[in-house]
């Protein structure tokens, strides 16, 4: 193969060598716009070893966010950001934090970024007015990726199978248990996102074409992944249903789900399976609180969204597989 030159790059780019050599070698006097026409041709074709010379950040992937205060999105939060430092100079990862109970923000935020950007990674609730923003975004050039929940049908999307994570809690739920008769309940965000209704849908449809009649799923409550609410919740379902044998926790709210847990231990056992590996909750596998926790995996989320942008926007060749992130079931046995 002959060597790459810069009219090569100058050609793939759709540019003038003139404008192509002033990016080459940072003389300046040349737009973002085209910096970054240049730098993707550049990277495409392999051309030379002089990535030193490039004006840094030409490429912007911005990251929006919610919730940075609980342990999932910190976590999320933290693979970006290992991410970010590991990147190529000429390639910048912003994080940004937004109301989840703000759609309409949100929806505001995506059409109207503070910068301009290649690439956008969005966590987002099932919201219309969000998804009009990100249909706009991509039709405007911008490549798009929904990390953990999905809120359009029709824009990539990386995450696990939430449906299957439903079905693999009841799966252990309902085996663990056997004979044993009584109410099975769960726990989740609220029905914002579609990652938890999936999860519940799936523990559903387990329990109803494969659970034992000795088991019946009768309650749904929604927490908002907080702590106390989750608390209250299960604490007044459990007085009022001393039958409860089992309890899903779809989303967060996790510790309020321990420490009810925890003041009805001397009374009786319920079978508790929850999501996102913490170290508290390698505490309570480790005690026998939890039963089973389902980890999502969020720093493999994050690696393969951010590759799946480079994927489109040529600065990686290989093929980003689209197959849902394998999530890990993690027990007293394997913590």
């Amino acid at each position: 193969m002959s060597k790459v030159t810069l009219k090569d790059v100058a050609r793939e780019a759709k540019l003038g060598l003139a404008t192509v050599e002033r990016v080459i070698n940072g003389r300046g006097g040349v737009t973002e716009k085209t910096i970054e026409k240049v730098i993707r041709a550049a990277k495409k074709l392999e051309y030379g070893t002089r990535q030193s010379h490039f004006n840094r950040g030409a490429i912007r992937i911005e990251v929006i966010l919610v919730r940075p205060e609980t342990s999932f999105f910190a976590r999320l939060n933290q693979a970006f950001e290992r991410i970010a430092a590991s990147l190529d100079k000429n390639v910048i990862l912003h994080r940004t934090f937004v109301k989840e109970s703000d759609p309409v923000g949100m929806a505001r935020h995506v059409a109207n970024p503070a910068f301009r950007r290649s690439g956008l990674i969005i966590c987002a609730p099932d919201d219309a007015r969000v998804s009009a923003s990100l249909r706009k975004a991509s039709a405007a050039g911008v490549e798009v990726v929904q990390i953990v929940a999905r809120c359009d049908s029709d824009i990539p999307f990386v995450g696990i199978d939430d449906y299957a994570a439903g079905r693999c809690a009841a799966y252990y739920m309902t085996g663990m248990l056997g004979a044993r008769s009584g109410k099975l309940v769960s726990l989740c965000h609220s029905g914002a996102y579609a990652n938890h209704r999936q999860r519940i849908k799936g523990f559903s449809d387990y329990i109803a074409e494969k659970g034992s009649p000795e088991h019946s799923f009768s309650l749904v409550m929604f927490g908002h992944d907080d702590d106390l609410q989750s608390a209250e919740l299960l604490g007044e379902a459990l007085r009022r249903n001393p039958d409860i044998i089992g309890v899903y926790s779809a989303g967060g709210g996790d510790e309020g789900v321990a420490i009810v847990l925890q003041q009805w231990a001397k009374h009786k056992d319920v079978y508790w399976v929850g999501h996102e590996l913490t170290d508290k909750k390698k505490r309570h596998l480790q005690s026998g609180l939890m039963d089973i926790c389902i980890d999502q995996t969020p720093e493999v989320q994050a690696r393969r969204a951010v590759d799946m942008i480079l994927h489109k926007l040529d600065i990686i060749k290989a093929e980003i597989t689209t197959d849902p992130v394998r999530f890990m079931t993690i027990n007293a046995q394997n913590v």
